[in-house]
């Protein structure tokens, strides 16, 4: 008898984007004529820059050929890209990293779930509410957290609620945690922490030799001071902390794939005896048995974004994203609605009218609008009353629907 693995089927068997998927195919098929503007998954909707393509074509060229072919590569990344990225996003900001402390993936979504494997599942884990629906369900998935209840919270895991009432600052645990979850710029509600802010959690983390697992994918739309790039831009953080970057939503990858996780080597873990274990070992040893590398045709057009042309043309794609967010806050301003987010992330974060809850809200604008939003309910308690709106569309789109939202 093959025993399965129980926790998967204690998860509530809806995905939030699934249910976002089912509900428009049924609008659709009894509105066949409607045109229906997508801002609910965070999908892009540009191309690639120019650059990363060319360097793609170029590295795929050296596949024809016997001397310059690529089997396979180093399971943490060529050193070509890790070296780009340690120069560029870190150095460049006064953050000294070594280039085996970082590792490609293909995505921060992949790494954020797969990083619960070097930790113990008896660590108690808090996770920002509203939160990524990933930093959950992986926990759930691998038993730390707990049992579900009726609002699909789990008793295993320490909520922080954001909210409106705590200007999105999540307020410290009232009792000891391991591992902390932080996303800043946030996804969901497009906020951010001050360097101030964040120092708090790293201090924390150094108190109670706890682990923060930061998810900084949306860390260059950061327009404003003040707001930190990388956590390691607070003192010591490199002793507590694990980054999670993404070439996603920077530069339009997120279908051809490629990310990396940043695993500082004088963070440690502990046994159940004390002994203190470097993670930088334990991700390598992860990473070497369960992945195999990032392909290497993308590992180029990765590193292209790091080019003079490249950086003109990745910067260009973020202010596009930016500007759609303006249009989205500016728009739903008018409503007389209130609005967060947008300043330094590609979403912004709704509250709804009239105390309608999440999905009331959705299925307005989804029926009423044929726009499509995403449920603030579906990222936690604290997000219930809350819509998303995703700045990765058209221009045109966004454009119209705001117009139509204005109607």
């Amino acid at each position: 008898m093959a025993y399965i693995n129980e926790n998967f089927i204690k998860i509530p068997p809806t995905y939030l984007f699934s249910e976002i998927a089912k509900r428009v195919e049924q609008h659709k098929a009894e509105n066949p004529s409607a045109k229906i503007i997508r801002m609910g998954i965070g999908d892009v909707t540009l191309p690639l820059p120019d650059a990363s393509v060319d360097a793609m074509i170029k590295a795929a060229e050296e596949q024809r050929h016997a001397e310059t072919f690529r089997g396979y590569g180093p399971e943490q990344g060529y050193e070509f890209l890790r070296q780009a990225i340690v120069e560029n996003d870190f150095r460049a900001r006064g953050i000294k990293l070594d280039v085996d402390e970082v590792f490609v993936s293909d995505g921060a979504k992949s790494d954020t779930g797969n990083i619960g494997d070097i930790f113990g599942i008896d660590n108690c884990v808090a996770i920002t509410d509203p939160s990524y629906p990933v930093y959950v369900d992986t926990n759930a998935m691998a038993g730390r957290a707990g049992e579900p209840n009726e609002f699909n919270e789990w008793n295993g895991l320490t909520y922080l609620p954001c909210n409106e009432a705590n200007n999105f600052v999540p307020q410290l645990p009232d009792k000891k945690v391991d591992m902390i979850y932080l996303c800043y710029p946030n996804n969901p509600t497009g906020t951010t922490l001050s360097k101030q802010q964040l120092q708090v959690w790293v201090e924390y983390a150094k108190a109670n030799r706890s682990v923060i697992l930061f998810d900084a994918a949306y860390e260059a739309f950061i327009t404003e001071e003040n707001v930190p790039h990388s956590i390691y831009e607070i003192e010591g953080a490199k002793e507590v902390a694990i980054e999670f970057r993404s070439f996603s939503k920077t530069a339009g990858f997120t279908g051809t794939r490629c990310g990396y996780t940043v695993v500082p080597k004088e963070l440690v873990g502990y046994t159940h005896q004390g002994e203190a274990v470097a993670l930088n070992k334990l991700w390598l040893r992860r990473q070497s048995t369960k992945f195999n590398g990032t392909s290497y045709i993308v590992q180029r057009g990765a590193e292209a974004t790091f080019t003079p042309e490249g950086r003109k043309q990745v910067k260009q794609l973020i202010e596009y994203y930016l500007g759609n967010a303006r249009i989205i806050r500016e728009g739903v301003a008018k409503l007389g609605l209130k609005v967060f987010g947008g300043v330094n992330a590609p979403y912004v974060w709704v509250k709804a009218p009239d105390n309608m809850k999440s999905w009331e809200y959705f299925d307005f604008l989804l029926k009423q609008k044929n726009i499509v939003t995403t449920p603030g309910a579906g990222f936690g308690r604290s997000g219930e009353g809350y819509i998303r709106f995703s700045a990765f569309g058209s221009r045109e789109n966004t454009i119209e629907a705001m117009e139509r939202l204005i109607k």
